[in-house]
């Protein structure tokens, strides 16, 4: 199958927690406390796994950490689809909001060193 993202997805393991979510309309979801486990990443978004069900259309605030960088990406997060993946939860799909395009040889990097 011809891969037709624009983006490669880099293998990538980081535990995060979702606290809180927002729509653009003002709706925010609050104390969620959700761990996530992002297992790709691109310059366009994150794929992540979490035994909680998220809304889809929500966002959230991102800090990625890559290991051995010093340099932070902090970004917003929005919840594009969600795929029950059975008794282990559910896999999820998102895009990076706004990244500006000054942190993509971050990615670039990373995906040299792996």
């Amino acid at each position: 199958m011809q891969e037709k993202r624009k983006n490669v997805r880099l293998p990538i393991k980081l535990k995060l927690e979702v606290s809180n979510l927002f729509k653009q309309d003002g709706v925010k979801i609050e104390n969620l406390d959700a761990e996530i486990e992002v297992f790709d990443i691109s310059k366009a978004g994150i794929g992540f796994m979490s035994l909680s069900k998220l809304p889809v259309n929500y966002y959230f605030n991102a800090t990625i950490e890559f290991e051995n960088r010093e340099e932070v990406i902090l970004s917003v997060v929005k919840i594009l689809y969600v795929t029950p993946i059975g008794n282990a939860g559910y896999r999820y799909g998102c895009e990076f909001v706004g990244l500006p395009s000054m942190y993509d040889y971050i990615f670039e990097e990373y995906a040299q060193n792996l």
